[in-house]
């Protein structure tokens, strides 16, 4: 393979032209601050791409994560969190009332499976957050 050859497939800039059976219809305007723009260009010329260029890998690459999603996750970490205390202080009241009582409530039943949910979606919000 010669060296101009070489350059084009693993230096370039730009992203191939798409084939005339699947083109590209769809334009998308992105503003940006001078901040954001300075920063774009800089990442963009240390990865030896187009801003465009980088902007689309970047945004379809599937383990990258917005600021948006990293929110809602840490949200619904804190929620679970707030609702296993609450689950927690449940089975303290029950266990003393099966301590005083002698026998074991029959609501402890429907404890468990709502701790037993909330473990299942503390580790859904686990493997969004580790992205798996």
């Amino acid at each position: 393979m010669s060296n101009m050859d070489e350059r084009r497939l693993f230096g370039r800039r730009r992203r191939a032209n798409a084939p005339a059976d699947n083109r590209r219809e769809k334009r998308y305007e992105v503003t940006a601050n001078r901040d954001e723009r300075l920063q774009l260009e800089a990442r963009a010329a240390v990865m030896q791409v187009s801003v465009p260029r980088l902007l689309i890998e970047s945004a379809l690459t599937p383990n990258v994560r917005t600021d948006t999603e990293w929110k809602t996750v840490a949200a619904d970490i804190f929620e679970i969190r707030r609702l296993m205390g609450t689950v927690a202080n449940n089975v303290n009241q029950l266990a003393r009332f099966a301590n005083e009582e002698g026998v074991f409530p029959t609501e402890a039943e429907r404890v468990v499976a709502e701790y037993r949910s909330l473990v299942r979606r503390l580790d859904n919000a686990v493997r969004a957050l580790a992205g798996l």
